[in-house]
């Protein structure tokens, strides 16, 4: 892809897994732990895409999430894509998910294809090359 992605997440296995498929993908990974210094990652740098994880200590993904839409329209920043990446399947997950400002929601585990295929779609990348 060689793109920049944030991933925040808490899990350092949950880390581990994603950062290898992203990489796998040819993402450059940035990590950040928790849902504070998410924010302060993605408002201090240019990221393709933001992988968030939504229940983090310190300060959850939704939380995040509204922080970093709130600063992008404050200061005319356009919108980075925020893909929630979460354990949460229940009805009403994907639209809290959304109505916090994310782009998208993916239950883990996540396969290595459905993420493609997201970040894909998101960034309205072309399609890629058969071989």
């Amino acid at each position: 892809l060689g793109l920049t992605v944030l991933l925040v997440e808490d899990s350092p296995v949950n880390l581990e897994v994603a950062s290898g498929m992203l990489e796998a993908l040819g993402g450059n990974v940035v990590t950040a732990s928790d849902g504070t210094l998410g924010v302060e990652y993605a408002l201090g740098r240019h990221f393709d895409v933001v992988l968030m994880d939504c229940q983090m200590p310190l300060m959850d993904g939704y939380e995040a999430t509204r922080k970093i839409r709130a600063s992008e329209s404050a200061n005319g920043r356009s919108p980075v894509p925020i893909v929630a990446v979460t354990a949460n399947a229940l009805p009403g997950d994907r639209e809290r998910c959304l109505e916090s400002g994310m782009d998208d929601h993916l239950t883990k585990p996540v396969q290595t294809q459905e993420l493609y295929a997201t970040i894909h779609r998101l960034l309205r990348l072309p399609p890629a090359a058969s071989s």
